[in-house]
């Protein structure tokens, strides 16, 4: 069902007010803490269960939200304003929500969506391998049905919710020898976690927590699978080997979408703090804000900030349709990611030396920016599906 048909205007802008609310009074005054710490931020992940946004996307008859891709998308870039990495702990725990509603049986609807929804389980989407990222067709993860089960060995790398999460929607192959190579591969919704205990389940090997330049706070890790089983009925997603990869493309849609949504908050707040900042920096005796070097940079990063708001709306309402949207998500991440980088940039520039300290936040914009340019598909993937759904859409 639709956002419209539950939720009017009134309502969005309530919500997302009181997201505001919080960001103001809960999140502003420990974000520089956490962040520079690369702490995980417990408290904070909390009161997004309790608000439900764990839930954001997933049928309200499993008691989740319901919410609009086009809400979710001003959701991310709103948070995106204060803190970035905050809106990662549930985009990639949501990302695999989607796959169990969009392709899951009605009995696995039924097991995991709740459990999702509450944020009882929490976790995210393990596609990415050692030696596998963009390429999803080369993952070496290999998972053999034995019995009643599937058991994997392999490892995944750059997982969000790695550490803390308690599930994880993991690509596999079942079938290696595949060609193509995607035929052979498949998704299984695979618990990490003993939830009485809280220790990892045999066979699952929580990694090392990765260093990182920005997206800081977040626990990115490394998964390792070795001889880890798990129940066919409920781990297979739809009851089907050999439709993984189109589960996994499919779940990325919404990934890029609140992927650009982020840069959207990144670019907004850069542009913000610069334009304040133009205003009481003077230098030749007057506010910088006056230069007409300040103004060009000043009028460029606001007309693309704009320009990726519209994008990243326009991928939101395609994506609230039903339809793939291959073509309008690639656009609003590539176009909205980019400009996030190249106005975080410039109102360093606009700084100057203060843009280089720790104690204003030009700084963690600038380190955060360059992971969307490379989170759910590199932006040179993303011009290249551009073009190919140009063609595919307009044949001659």
């Amino acid at each position: 069902m639709a956002l419209d048909e539950r939720i009017t205007e009134a309502d969005e802008q309530a919500f997302l007010d009181s997201i505001g609310r919080w960001l103001e009074q809960k999140v502003a005054p420990v974000a520089a803490r956490y962040e520079q710490a690369d702490d995980y931020p417990q408290e904070l992940v909390d009161d997004m269960v309790e608000m439900g946004l764990f839930g954001a996307l997933i049928d309200p008859k499993y008691g989740g939200l319901g919410l609009s891709a086009v809400t979710y998308s001003r959701i991310g870039a709103r948070i995106s304003e204060e803190w970035m990495s905050l809106t990662g702990f549930f985009n990639s725990h949501l990302m695999m929500a989607i796959i169990v509603q969009k392709y899951g049986s009605d009995a696995q609807k039924d097991y995991w969506l709740p459990k999702f929804a509450s944020g009882e389980l929490r976790g995210g989407l393990a596609l990415t391998e050692p030696g596998a990222g963009t390429d999803l067709q080369g993952i070496s993860t290999v998972a053999r049905r034995v019995g009643d089960q599937y058991v994997i060995d392999g490892a995944k790398l750059w997982i969000t919710n790695a550490l803390e999460g308690d599930c994880l929607a993991v690509l596999v192959k079942t079938n290696p020898e595949s060609q193509p190579r995607h035929a052979g591969m498949t998704m299984l919704i695979c618990p990490t976690r003993n939830m009485e205990t809280r220790a990892s389940l045999p066979g699952i090997d929580r990694g090392r927590k990765l260093p990182k330049l920005g997206y800081r706070g977040v626990d990115t890790g490394e998964i390792g699978f070795s001889g880890y089983a798990c129940d066919a009925a409920m781990s297979l997603v739809g009851d089907q080997e050999g439709q993984g990869f189109y589960m996994a493309t499919g779940g990325l849609e919404i990934g890029r979408i609140n992927v650009a949504a982020r840069g959207v908050g990144i670019a907004r707040r850069a542009l913000k703090e610069a334009v304040a900042y133009a205003q009481v920096r003077q230098t030749m005796g007057k506010p910088i804000a006056q230069h007409q070097a300040i103004q060009l940079k000043l009028g460029e990063m606001a007309a693309k900030t704009r320009a990726a708001e519209l994008l990243v709306d326009d991928a939101a309402k395609a994506y609230d349709t039903g339809r793939r949207v291959d073509l309008e998500a690639g656009m609003a991440k590539y176009f909205a990611t980019e400009t996030a980088f190249e106005v975080a940039t410039e109102a360093m520039r606009i700084f100057g030396a203060n843009g280089y300290s720790k104690e204003y936040p030009i700084e963690r914009l600038y380190r955060d920016a360059p992971l969307l340019m490379i989170g759910e598909g590199t932006n040179e993937m993303q011009r290249i599906i551009i073009a190919r759904q140009l063609i595919a859409r307009n044949p001659v």
